[in-house]
């Protein structure tokens, strides 16, 4: 296995066409490598009546929408925002943590098609790949587990190892530190929310790439900074360089 960076010529419509050497791609996890199917949304619901977080529906879809704004940030951070105090933001966290792991369980959790093989050809082009989360380490290592991805990475790292979660650049700088990238400059990073994508700005990353297979939409990406916006992390491979471009 190569384990030079990968010379990379991008060619993105309203991005400067310039040679990259991409040694890290930092992915987020939930809407982005891995599908949600709501997951995360049922699972602070059932976390807000747990803990008793809310006490009408209104006060309840107030804060549905305020986690949807907010998603990819730390969990935590959020309920923070959602309570009045660190001891209660604590245990609706902890609630919330519980019950996605149990929706997990009850009805699985799938890959993003295309991501596996992603993150293989990455890693045989000498490209270090990073998977970041808003979850804990707990849930992050169960996903991980249940798809089988423990091989396929090199880090992975949640809001509580990095210092400060989303949209603040502590979890793609993080994983630059821990992989021994040159430079932010030689960094991607990928995901389906705002917060990843002012993440990524914040880091210097030389190429923030957002994906429409999670929470936002190609307008709200763009306006958080993202250099690009493809379907999928499938287009990813093809838009690095690393498959030559379909023809049909």
């Amino acid at each position: 296995m190569s384990t030079a960076p990968l010379d990379l010529e991008l060619d993105l419509d309203d991005f400067d066409t310039e040679d990259v050497d991409v040694e890290l791609v930092v992915f987020d996890m939930a809407g982005t490598t891995v599908s949600d199917d709501g997951l995360v949304e049922r699972a602070f619901v059932l976390a807000a009546e747990r803990s008793g977080l809310v006490d009408t529906a209104e006060d309840l879809e107030e804060a549905v929408a305020f986690v949807r704004e907010t998603m990819g940030q730390s969990k935590l951070d959020v309920f923070r925002e959602l309570t009045d105090s660190e001891e209660a933001a604590v245990a609706a966290t902890a609630a919330f943590e519980k019950a996605y792991g149990e929706l997990v369980e009850q009805v699985g959790v799938t890959a993003i098609p295309g991501a596996a093989d992603l993150f293989q050809e990455l890693r045989d082009a000498g490209v270090k790949v990073a998977l970041v989360t808003g979850f804990s380490r707990a849930t992050q290592d169960t996903l991980i587990d249940a798809l089988g991805w423990s091989d396929l990475i090199d880090v992975s790292l949640c809001p509580a190892e990095a210092g400060r979660g989303r949209p603040y650049p502590d979890l793609p700088l993080t994983a630059l530190l821990r992989t021994g990238a040159s430079s932010v400059a030689a960094m991607v990073v990928v995901g389906d929310t705002a917060s990843d994508m002012l993440s990524g700005l914040s880091a210097g990353a030389g190429l923030v790439v957002g994906v429409l297979t999670g929470t936002h939409d190609t307008d709200t990406l763009e306006d958080a900074g993202a250099d690009v916006v493809v379907a999928s992390v499938a287009d990813l491979a093809e838009l690095l360089g690393l498959r030559e471009e379909t023809i049909e």
